[in-house]
């Protein structure tokens, strides 16, 4: 994986943008093309995309919902080879992003091949980097709005500061709780710990190698095992040199000599002269000294044994800790640090108990704090959702944000939150994941993104019109328009209200061509746009279905 696909994978997530921020466009670019090949009933597909509200539409039956599901790919859905067009061996999709290209490609063994800009990443990388572009709201499957750390993300991302202090407080709770849990679960290992390491650093400190010491050592050794043949050795010297009734000075001495005369008359005898001075001078030094090796090399018992003992107990500390005696300064090193720590455990352990009743106390100020926020907004911001939920047909429509207190803290707070709701007069409010059907999960989510703005520059609607009609149709279709203002908005739809309100038009059909069947998604111009909207409206062409449409899109004078 490259750099740039890397980073990409792994940067954060942008914060969630506030009402006030919803009009705001996003920074990160819209989806511009797509290409699908081999799935379904798709052969080969090319679509490219543009900003604003784009709109599938088709017959029923003709497979409007492949263009999400091969989306849904990207965003790492899980799928089955049941996808794969009869006969081919293999699906692809890929998703262009300006220059980023995100694709998979599933083959009929069931393996998955993820790609960011061509590089293979895993399936994990290629959802983590989608879903920061991509957000879709499938019909049946509004799984992110059903979890309840998503609807109490809904009412947190109010309270950033409040949110942010209590997640500081339970880090350090839990930090400390964890460490004096383990400080006492430990206790014991701990001591026998202690004893180890003391008696290891003790018994290395009390020899106290020195780092290059053992090769002098046993050069001492060597030298004080050999003393009577050193000495023999040298006095062997001594006579051959000095000593001998026949020795080398004597002979040095007379070849000098020898040459007084002619040193007189020649050049060269006298600088050979001069050499053999020299020779007897340098041969006269050597004596001194040899003479000192043969007479001061008598044994010493004591320097020996001081010598064998000091390499022996270099020796078994190297046979324990070694297998050199710079890992055994290592080690000592290392020994010396978890004593220390270890020590320091337990000097905390005496005062950590005060520690983590003082940050309990903190936790429980800062939930408190965080409870009372989401208690003050929970309310408008129900409010404000309902506006619009109400809007979307379903005028009796009840919504609340619920508190429970937990039994002890938790990493979310001191309660948990949860969307309750009804769609129905007369009928109790209940967890929002118990009672909403699919088309009324859509809306409510549609609701989200208008009031609190898309998470991602690209938001996809299968669907979301599912069992309305009417007034509520023009009112899911204007806020899909006003949040297509400011994010790339993609919808599955058959309601010929929504339709009207698109930048953009495809329309999904369905093709039996060599005996198999073929969808194809085309881009509508301006009069096939027109017609597509009187069948919707209508069921087929007629004059009256096309005057109405084209009152819908406004044509009429």
């Amino acid at each position: 994986m490259t750099r740039k696909a890397r980073a990409r994978a792994t940067a954060p997530a942008e914060a969630p943008p506030s009402p006030a921020a919803a009009l705001i466009p996003p920074a990160s670019l819209p989806l511009s093309r797509l290409e699908v090949r081999h799935l379904a009933t798709i052969e080969a597909l090319e679509l490219d995309f543009g900003a604003g509200l784009s709109v599938f539409t088709g017959e029923t039956g003709a497979g409007k919902s492949i263009i999400v599901d091969a989306l849904g790919l990207l965003l790492g859905a899980r799928t089955n080879t049941d996808l794969i067009r009869s006969g081919e061996s293999d699906l692809l999709v890929t998703g262009f992003w300006a220059d980023d290209v995100a694709s998979r490609r599933v083959t009929t063994q069931g393996r998955s091949t993820a790609r960011l800009d061509g590089e293979v990443v895993s399936l994990r990388e290629l959802q983590d980097w989608a879903q920061r572009r991509l957000t879709i709201h499938w019909q049946h499957s509004a799984v992110s709005l059903l979890t309840p750390a998503n609807q109490r993300a809904l009412l947190d991302r109010q309270l950033p500061a409040q949110a942010a202090a209590y997640a500081s407080a339970y880090r350090a709770w839990t930090d400390a709780r964890a460490r004096l849990e383990a400080l006492r679960a430990s206790e014991r290992d701990r001591a026998r710990q202690l004893d180890l390491l003391q008696f290891q650093t003790r018994e290395i400190a009390e020899v106290a190698p020195q780092p290059g010491e053992e090769d002098p050592l046993q050069a001492d050794l060597t030298r004080l095992s050999n003393l009577d043949t050193i000495a023999q050795s040298a006095a062997a010297a001594l006579n051959l040199l000095s000593d001998g009734d026949e020795n080398a000075l004597g002979f040095l001495n007379e070849a000098a000599r020898a040459l007084n005369t002619s040193a007189r008359y020649d050049e060269t005898s006298a600088q050979l002269q001069r050499e053999l001075k020299d020779a007897l001078s340098s041969i006269q030094a050597v004596v001194g000294e040899l003479r000192g090796v043969a007479e001061d090399q008598a044994p010493d018992p004591e320097e020996l044994a001081r010598v064998e003992g000091r390499l022996g107990a270099l020796s078994k500390l190297r046979a324990k800790y070694g297998p050199t005696l710079d890992d055994v300064l290592t080690f000592h090193a290392q020994v010396e640090t978890e004593l220390a720590t270890l020590t320091k455990d337990e000097q905390d352990a005496g005062t950590l108990d005060a520690d983590v009743e003082r940050l309990h106390a903190d936790l429980l100020a800062a939930g408190h704090t965080l409870d009372e926020a989401r208690a003050e907004q929970g309310p408008p911001l129900a409010e404000a959702l309902l506006a619009v939920i109400r809007q979307l047909g379903m005028p009796h429509a009840r919504l609340t944000f619920h508190l429970t207190p937990h039994t002890e803290p938790a990493s979310s707070g001191l309660s948990d939150v949860t969307l309750h709701f009804t769609a129905n007069p007369g009928e109790e409010l209940a967890p929002l994941a118990d009672v909403a059907s699919g088309g009324e999960l859509s809306r409510v989510m549609l609701a989200i993104s208008t009031v609190l703005g898309a998470d991602t520059p690209a938001v996809v609607f299968d669907e979301v019109d599912a069992g309305i009609g009417g007034s509520a149709a023009h009112a899911v279709a204007a806020q899909l328009r006003q949040l297509a203002r400011t994010r790339q908005v993609l919808v599955v739809t058959h309601l010929a209200q929504i339709a009207a309100q698109a930048d953009h038009h495809y329309k999904v059909e369905k093709y039996v061509e060599g005996g198999r069947t073929v969808s194809r998604v085309r881009l509508l111009d301006a009069s096939e746009r027109l017609e597509e909207i009187a069948r919707m409206l209508s069921g087929n062409t007629s004059e009256a279905a096309l005057h109405h449409a084209r009152e819908l899109l406004g044509e009429l004078a």
